[in-house]
């Protein structure tokens, strides 16, 4: 899947659900794509945005409970607003579970290089972290 050797890249994956995260996270790193930071809630994720420069971004973004759909885009506008330790124009993926029109132009206004739609496979994420990871070799 990947061939250049490791170049110990942070990349952060922002899901609430725990197996999800560590085997993506335990796979990224044996196949030398660098090592996937995880984070089970956005304030976490704000936490270790604040802390840590990051070369790459994989956010869940769930609909709220509450009636209607709105999804919270807040971690991005962080990002991509330089309030972060992160470069702002870090490539970012999110996962989504339904891709509205609204939606979709709202990502590509904040940049977002690729939507996963729920339910996925982990390789997806992997191929997500893998394509960050040869990009940011080639800058």
């Amino acid at each position: 899947m990947h061939d250049a050797p490791s170049r110990n890249l942070n990349m952060l994956l922002v899901e609430e659900q725990t197996l999800l995260r560590k085997t993506v996270s335990m796979t990224a790193r044996s196949l030398g794509l660098g090592t996937v930071h995880e984070a089970a809630t956005v304030q976490s994720a704000e936490r270790m945005l604040r802390e840590r420069a990051f070369q790459g971004a994989v956010i869940s973004i769930d609909c709220g409970a509450q009636g209607g759909c709105h999804y919270t885009l807040e971690l991005l506008d962080k990002v991509r607003n330089g309030l972060s330790a992160s470069d702002a124009s870090i490539p970012i993926a999110v996962m989504v579970d339904q891709a509205t029109a609204d939606l979709m132009r709202e990502l590509r206004e904040r940049q977002v290089s690729r939507v996963i739609l729920k339910p996925f496979r982990a390789k997806i994420l992997l191929e997500a972290f893998a394509q960050m990871s040869s990009a940011r070799g080639t800058q």
